[in-house]
């Protein structure tokens, strides 16, 4: 009887986009900040602190010159810990006040996969004690930059990013790729606009998978094929649109947030969907106390699925948080569901740091 390969399985599971396109450096969809994630990922137009630098680049320039540099760290657990996402940024002010530079690195990976293919000894037999575990991880390095300027009265940002991105699989696979996103920012009394053309440019990953001729070797006596892929994966442009409104009386503040996440790689199972647009909305609420404590909820992924009883029904992600400002550090927790209908839910914590210079 065939032998079940799962670390050729697991290959061909992560380099199925390289053929399919579609949710392509998915990864980078999955959403920075525990405040973000309590809100539903609507944070495209009230972003304003480092994490900007992946929300929206544009809104860098929204971070006030006196809070000097901004450090932000995040750590979360997805599928019941099995992949474990993390990021850290940097926010760097120009001497004017009025530009600011984001450096952010993003880590989402799967530890401790076995690699089955050293199951079997020289001479055949099988031996549980060869079996090693290998990695499928996902990086992403984002240079950033928003500049300050106004428009009607209001003030409006500008900003972009250059992303590299880097996926490995063990040492069977990994590939390099290089993209573009492009973002503005209004704001306006109350009312926050945002706008972001992320993968602007395409986002193009170049593929290389190897095996060494023993593992080859393995693939063959147990039926598989070998995969000679050398490919090249394309990310399609995607637009993020965000409207929010920051309501404040006395220690009191209320900012409610309605974003839309519009993809165009085709039909994709979202509220609306079409080909080649399909439209994902979120929606997030945060309430505040003196500018110390922060309350939050929201609501994103809205998934049309199929029941037992062949039926169909709606589900939602959604997720609640709270903020605690003190001093120097702001951490933020967020309590989110995934979506599915295995009803996993995901800690979310992050950190965020403000080193102002000494006056």
């Amino acid at each position: 009887m065939k032998k079940v390969i799962l670390v050729f399985l697991s290959v061909v599971s992560c380099l199925h986009a390289v053929h399919a396109q579609k949710y392509s450096n998915e990864f980078l969809n999955i959403g920075i900040s525990a405040r973000a994630q309590a809100m539903g990922n609507a944070v495209i137009a009230s972003t304003s602190d480092v994490t900007a630098s992946y929300w929206n680049p544009a809104a860098l320039a929204a971070i006030p010159a006196e809070d000097g540099l901004q450090i932000g760290a995040m750590h979360a657990e997805w599928f019941a810990g099995i992949g474990k996402y993390d990021y850290l940024g940097f926010a760097i002010p120009f001497a004017n006040g009025k530009r600011r530079l984001g450096l952010s690195v993003i880590r989402f990976g799967i530890d401790g996969i076995p690699n089955t293919l050293s199951l079997f000894d020289n001479e055949g037999n099988v031996n549980y004690d060869n079996i090693v575990e290998f990695s499928a991880v996902d990086y992403a390095v984002l240079a950033g930059m928003g500049q300050q300027t106004s428009f009607l009265g209001g003030k409006l940002a500008l900003g972009g990013n250059v992303k590299i991105i880097h996926r490995i699989i063990g040492t069977f696979a990994n590939s390099w790729g290089f993209g573009i996103d492009l973002a503005a920012r209004l704001e306006s009394g109350p009312w926050r606009f945002g706008l972001v053309g992320r993968d602007i440019s395409s986002t193009f990953n170049a593929w290389k998978v190897r095996f060494t001729e023993e593992e080859k070797t393995v693939l063959l006596n147990t039926g598989n094929e070998l995969p000679n892929i050398q490919s090249l994966e394309v990310t399609r442009p995607q637009v993020l649109i965000g409207a929010g409104y920051l309501w404040k009386k006395g220690k009191v503040s209320l900012q409610p947030e309605l974003s839309l996440h519009v993809t165009t790689d085709g039909k994709r199972n979202t509220l609306v969907s079409g080909n080649p647009f399909s439209i994902d909305p979120s929606a997030g609420l945060e309430l505040g106390y003196n500018d110390f404590v922060f309350i939050r909820a929201g609501v994103n992924q809205f998934q049309e699925e199929q029941s037992f009883a062949k039926g169909t029904y709606w589900s939602t992600r959604p997720s609640i948080g709270v903020g605690l400002k003190l001093g120097m550090f702001t951490i933020d927790y967020a309590y989110t569901d995934l979506g599915d209908s295995q009803n996993r839910y995901s800690h979310v914590i992050s950190l965020l740091a403000c080193l102002k210079p000494k006056s």
